[in-house]
């Protein structure tokens, strides 16, 4: 693990609902991996974001239903795959690219506007007689493949020469009653990945690749001062669904390689 930040708070009660006693955030100290068993396909593994929260809930008088957990956004994306003087590939969310969103979903796809249900929630039935003690946690990475070859052609030839990506979230703690929709911001969490990787694609498979600055990521945020969830970060499509693939040669117009999925 890479320093951990981290908040012990006095017990303080937003709205006397719901009390954060702690809460840690990381980035791992490993570097990106990078994987060239492949002929066809590159593939890398960041090191993951980590966030956990210690909860508390005073006893729930009425029959209300509180969902605690994690809610994350993309605010920024750059994701590009350069093939020597033919072009670049690049991942792209057009919406969020042309400003017309500050932030998407990064929920799993199934469980609006969670990041996910298993240890990423905990959800309080009322009436509770005695306190509800929980803890949340949340961890993300990239792990993509990338083709060693130019996308639309139908060569598997290695023209691969750089991976560049950059991309920068938002990560909330929230409280959200299942009846009324009430929404609870407890805590919120910048963090942001970026990676560039350099390619030899002369090289034989296997040493083609080498990992630039930063080797180290740099350590997440815990806000000082919440902020607001954009309404994009609560509904579909999430950036998985979102993302196109686009192919940008040198020459000539863009081509759309991988349409989004909604």
């Amino acid at each position: 693990m890479g320093c951990i930040q981290s908040i012990r708070c006095k017990p303080k009660s937003l709205r006397d609902s719901v009390i954060v006693l702690e809460l840690n955030t990381s980035i791992d100290s490993n570097p990106t991996s990078i994987d060239e068993a492949s002929s066809v396909v590159l593939r890398y593994r960041t090191p993951h974001f980590r966030a956990h929260a210690r909860v508390l809930v005073p006893p729930v008088a009425t029959k209300e239903t509180w969902t605690i957990g994690w809610i994350q956004a993309c605010n920024h994306m750059e994701f590009y795959n350069t093939y020597g003087d033919k072009g670049m590939s690049s991942w792209e969310l057009p919406d969020l690219r042309d400003g017309r969103i500050q932030a998407i979903s990064d929920s799993d796809g199934v469980n609006y506007p969670w990041y996910g249900n298993t240890t990423e929630t905990f959800t309080v039935v009322g009436p509770t007689k005695k306190d509800s003690r929980f803890t949340v946690s949340m961890n993300d990475n990239f792990y993509p493949s990338v083709t060693w070859g130019v996308p639309v052609s139908d060569s598997n030839v290695p023209q691969l020469s750089s991976i560049y990506r950059d991309q920068s979230f938002t990560t909330w703690l929230v409280a959200i009653n299942q009846a009324t929709s009430e929404t609870l911001v407890l805590q919120t969490i910048r963090w942001r990945m970026r990676l560039h990787i350099q390619v030899d694609p002369e090289r034989p498979l296997g040493q083609r690749a080498i990992l630039n600055e930063p080797v180290a990521q740099e350590q997440p945020q815990i806000l000082g001062k919440n902020e607001p969830i954009p309404p994009n970060a609560m509904v579909k499509p999430n950036a998985n669904d979102a993302q196109v693939l686009m192919w940008r040669p040198k020459n000539g117009d863009p081509v759309v390689v991988i349409p989004p999925k909604y």
